[in-house]
């Protein structure tokens, strides 16, 4: 998958809670899900927006977290998004 984000981001080492994910899944040769980089860039500013989508994804809802997820993977694939 091509980077999406700065090079900058990408490049930099990653930080914060994210920091671990990265490095476990490059370690086992899965690809990153590039929106993780940008957390683990400035975690400090991005918790907030990965709350959120734990919030919005996995929280209290009369939609099951499995439809949540259908329902954003094919928002993405309608706006030609790899995620």
């Amino acid at each position: 998958m091509e980077p999406m984000y700065l090079k900058d981001i990408e490049g930099k080492p990653p930080e914060g809670g994210f920091a671990e994910m990265i490095e476990r899944m490059k370690a086992q040769g899965m690809p990153v899900p590039q929106i993780w980089y940008l957390f683990a860039f400035k975690p400090d500013v991005t918790q907030h927006l990965a709350d959120f989508t734990q919030g919005v994804m996995r929280g209290p809802s009369p939609l099951a977290p499995g439809m949540r997820e259908l329902i954003a993977a094919f928002t993405s694939r309608r706006n030609d998004c790899p995620f």
